[in-house]
């Protein structure tokens, strides 16, 4: 009993232990920048196992060097609330979670149907805001487990405890992917547009932020009419998202 119960010990211990860095690192960042991401760290990763190499383009500017139109772009597409809320967007959840169970639903269905025919897995639609996708990039995996989404709402809390919003969507403009091996508003804006992110124009911006939830597959299509559908959309959106 009493090894159980030491066992048990260090394992709470231990969590303890790891929650404290994770918030240390946090509190720092609103001061220091981060270099990485566990996420870029995979990526490099995967790059250098199957290419034996490094394709890498990434340059860190500041909060007012990245264009308005650029932030508004991607707030009225990944986190329309960004500005208001405190990190989670129940809302936001409880509508993915009811899209996500009519398309279960419809693929059940299909399925009966036709039980000799595959059917299409259906598409799981995400609620997270942007300060919940910083929290996984920066410092978790990308299981799909509910240990780590706990341990991403806690991270959640500790982004919006410690930092401002700007700094939040600072950070998250500076590390998130825009293609293979493009990471932040600048090397994005070089890459598709050959210029500085402080100069992007409305359609650029909406261009870019209509890729976030597949750059690279979207990388591979520019030209495709849902592209070019959801700039438009989220043109449409921009001058009502508000900037932290």
């Amino acid at each position: 009993m009493k090894g159980l119960l030491r066992w048990i010990g260090l394992v709470l211990f231990a969590a303890l232990a790891l929650q404290l860095f994770f918030v240390g690192r946090i509190a720092a960042m609103a001061v220091l920048d981060p270099e990485s991401t566990t996420f870029q760290r995979s990526e490099a990763w995967s790059q250098l196992r199957e290419r034996g190499g490094l394709r890498w383009r990434q340059q860190w500017v500041p909060y007012a060097r990245i264009s308005d139109h650029l932030k508004r772009a991607v707030i009225a597409s990944e986190d329309d609330s960004f500005a208001n809320h405190d990190g989670v967007d129940w809302n936001a959840i409880e509508k993915a979670w009811e899209r996500n169970a009519l398309a279960e639903a419809r693929a059940a269905q299909q399925q009966s149907r036709a039980p000799d025919r595959p059917v299409r897995a259906p598409k799981i639609r995400g609620g997270s805001t942007i300060t919940q996708q910083l929290a996984k990039n920066l410092l978790l995996s990308g299981e799909r487990t509910l240990l780590r989404k706990g341990q991403e709402f806690v991270l959640t809390l500790a982004l919006e405890q410690w930092l401002s919003k700007q700094r939040i969507l600072e950070i998250y403009l500076n590390n998130v992917e825009w293609g293979e091996g493009v990471f932040g508003a600048e090397a994005a804006a070089q890459h598709y547009f050959r210029k500085s992110a402080s100069q992007l124009a409305p359609a650029e911006a909406a261009r870019l932020a209509v890729m976030l939830p597949a750059p690279k597959r979207f990388e591979k299509t520019p030209g495709s009419a849902y592209l070019a559908g959801r700039t438009r959309t989220i043109l449409g959106r921009m001058a009502s998202a508000e900037l932290p």
